[in-house]
C-alpha cells in the first residue's frame, strides 16, 4: 500500500502510542498538548541536537534535523544526526569534500556506506520498545530514501551521557510495522479511547487535560466543552 502525503503520520506518534493510546489520541487527533518537566527537558536536548550544523568530523558527515518520510508506510518526520560513513579508501581517491560525495552518490548507490542514525532522548532507556520503534521507524524511511539497508541505529540517553546501540532485526521491524499500522487505524477512527488509569499517569504532562481517574467513557475535548457550556448557563 501506498499512502498519500496527506495521510503521513509523525513518527514521533508512535513513542504516544506505546506509551498510551488515549494520550496519542490527545495530541494527535484532539490537537491537545501542555508541558512539564520532561517535556520540558527532552524539548531542549533535542534543541541542542538539532542546533549544531552539519560538519564533516575524522572522515565522518555529520547532518543534523534531517527531514524523513515514507510513502511505503505513511511517515514522516525527522532525525536528530546522522552520521555517513564512506567505503574505506573513498575519500582519498576522491579531491571532493565528504559532503559532495554523499550528494554523488545519493543520486546513483549508497551501497558501501554505513547511515548510522542516532536519537536523543532525555531520561534513561525505557522497559518498554518505544524509543526503539521511533528508531526503526526512521530507518525504514531512510531505507527508502536511500535505497539503502541500515542494520543498527543508536540510541543517546541525556540521563546517562551514553550511547547505546539497537540492532535493527526482525523482531524490532515488525514490531514498529504493527505499531504503524495501529497509528494509522487510529487516525482513520478518530475515536480517543478511553482512560485507564496507572502509575504512568502521574508522569504524563496530559495528566489535568485527560483527567484518567474523571473519564472512562469520554474525551477530554467532550469535557472542555461540557465545562463551556456550564459556564454560560
Amino acid at each position: 500500500m501506498t499512502f498519500n502525503e496527506d495521510d503521513l503520520v509523525p513518527i514521533s506518534a508512535l513513542q504516544h502510542l506505546i506509551f498510551c493510546p488515549r494520550q496519542c489520541a490527545l495530541i494527535h487527533l484532539e490537537r491537545l498538548w501542555a508541558e512539564n518537566q520532561w517535556t520540558a527537558e527532552g524539548r531542549i536536548l533535542h534543541k541542542k541536537a538539532e542546533s549544531g550544523k552539519s560538519t564533516t568530523r575524522n572522515g565522518i558527515r555529520i547532518t543534523r534535523d534531517l527531514p524523513l518520510h515514507s510513502l511505503e508506510y505513511g511517515l514522516i518526520g525527522k532525525a536528530d544526526i546522522i552520521e555517513w560513513h564512506p567505503p574505506a579508501g573513498l575519500q582519498k581517491a576522491n579531491s571532493g569534500t565528504l559532503k559532495d560525495l554523499i550528494h554523488e552518490h545519493r543520486g546513483l548507490s549508497l551501497t558501501g556506506w554505513t547511515v548510522l542514525p542516532i536519537e536523543y532522548k532525555r531520561g534513561q532507556p525505557k522497559q518498554n520498545d518505544s524509543d526503539r520503534v521511533q528508531l526503526c521507524a526512521q530507518v525504514l524511511c531512510l531505507e527508502e530514501m536511500l535505497g539503502i539497508s541500515i542494520r543498527r541505529g543508536l540510541l543517546f540517553y541525556g540521563k546517562k551521557q551514553h550511547r547505546y546501540e539497537v540492532v535493527l532485526g526482525e523482531s524490532l521491524r515488525n514490531t514498529t510495522i504493527d505499531t504503524i499500522q495501529q497509528m494509522h487505524d487510529l487516525m482513520t477512527s478518530g475515536s480517543t479511547p478511553p482512560a485507564e488509569y496507572g502509575p504512568k499517569c502521574q508522569s504524563c504532562s496530559l495528566y489535568e487535560l485527560c483527567l484518567p481517574q474523571t473519564f472512562h467513557n469520554s474525551s477530554a475535548s467532550q469535557w472542555l466543552n461540557q465545562q463551556v457550556l456550564k459556564s454560560m448557563k
